[in-house]
């Protein structure tokens, strides 16, 4: 069986490319308005869906599935998959930078620890955080403003049967995991969550900065971090972690009042491991725009009962619905609101759904090696190898 997919995606993806393309329209994803969605495709072990709505101005969501060799040595490995949902706030420069440099700093740091783990992923994240830093940097003297911008930082890997889950901020990654009693699919979140507005991350702060009675404040029934934001780590958001961005030229709203030494917010991912089972059938990975309508119940009930084709189109459209419902509106007149005025009624809302084909899943990458070929997709649009478009689209 596997022999039989490395064929398939052998004769699909053809030989490595290192000329990439951005196209919706001929690489498989499709735009409707302001809905950007790929309904299906193939990664290293199963099926996976994707699917983006815009909201603001300028979308700051960014998500990427990575798929083939995680290490910069194409023949070498290890072999999988590797999934990214970042949702910036303040602006899409943060973002961006992780959705063009994150992967990049794994695969290095893979290849020289020579496999996948906690620690090839913590680093990624710091070298992307020292790198969007330096960005910050270099650019304030022309732009400070680009000090307040920041990101959420979500990722998972699958490799050698191991799924790893890092997160920094407040979306969530949720296993879709099958009781064989009954047959039914029950909801396992798997990421740790930072944000404000839940009492252990409050708790952490406090015993962080014992001598700052206002490192949480509460403003307009929200909890936020020095009564400027809600989440607790995250990529970027320079001028609250260090004190010489915090200052003029940038916007009064943003600067702390009192001087500071030691960074309010952190970079660190919480950072977990799973072996994976048979009964593990699929993971929704989404940014928070997603898991303010849906529960993480919900959202696994719409995956296991509905068609995997299409599925993430399948969410954000629950959570559209949701929300029209809230403002007692019709989805139908919600969908003609531009963005912009859009991000009074939703978030900018990512969705990637990736499934565990069991007999793929447990697999370990030593029985492939030499496979080089990778798939790269993107949120917004599609990366594929130039020369392999044609016989590449994917149904949608």
């Amino acid at each position: 069986m596997l022999s039989g997919f490395m064929n398939l995606f052998r004769a699909c993806f053809g030989p490595r490319s290192d000329r990439y393309v951005r196209s919706s329209s001929d690489s498989g994803g499709r735009q409707d308005g302001l809905l950007w969605y790929k309904d299906t495709g193939q990664h290293f072990s199963g099926d996976f869906s994707m699917a983006v709505v815009q909201a603001n101005n300028l979308l700051e969501d960014q998500s990427q599935l990575e798929s083939g060799c995680l290490s910069t040595h194409d023949s070498a490995g290890p072999f999988g998959t590797f999934v990214g949902v970042y949702d910036g706030h303040g602006g899409p420069e943060t973002s961006r930078f992780i959705n063009q440099h994150l992967f990049q700093h794994l695969k290095r740091f893979s290849s020289d620890a020579q496999t996948m783990s906690a620690d090839v992923i913590r680093k990624a994240f710091q070298a992307t955080e020292e790198g969007f830093t330096s960005v910050v940097a270099n650019q304030w003297p022309m732009k400070p403003q680009i000090a307040a911008v920041g990101s959420c930082c979500l990722v998972g890997v699958v490799c050698n049967g191991t799924l790893y889950i890092a997160n920094l901020g407040d979306s969530r990654a949720v296993l879709g995991r099958i009781v064989k009693a009954t047959g039914d699919a029950v909801a396992v979140q798997l990421s740790e969550e930072h944000n404000a507005n839940l009492a252990p991350v409050r708790q952490e702060l406090q015993s962080l900065h014992p001598e700052d009675s206002q490192i949480v404040v509460l403003k307009h029934n929200v909890w936020r971090v020095k009564g400027i934001i809600q989440v607790s780590r995250s990529i970027g958001d320079v001028y609250l972690k260090k004190a010489e961005y915090n200052r003029e030229p940038l916007y009064a709203k943003f600067r702390v009042r009192e001087p500071f030494k030691k960074p309010f917010l952190s970079a660190d991912p919480s950072i977990s491991t799973h072996q994976l089972e048979p009964h593990d059938q699929f993971i929704i990975f989404a940014s928070d725009g997603l898991w303010e309508h849906l529960s993480n119940q919900e959202a696994v009930n719409i995956v296991q009962n509905n068609p995997r084709n299409g599925i993430a189109r399948r969410l954000v459209k629950a959570a559209l619905q949701e929300a029209a419902k809230k403002r007692e509106m019709r989805y139908s007149d919600l969908k003609k609101i531009e963005r912009g005025v859009r991000r009074h009624f939703h978030d900018d809302i990512t969705v990637i759904v990736v499934f565990l084909d069991s007999n793929l899943a447990g697999k370990s990458g030593s029985s492939v090696k030499g496979f080089s070929n990778n798939l790269s997709v993107k949120g917004g649009g599609v990366h594929l190898p130039s020369n392999t478009l044609a016989p590449c689209a994917m149904p949608a």
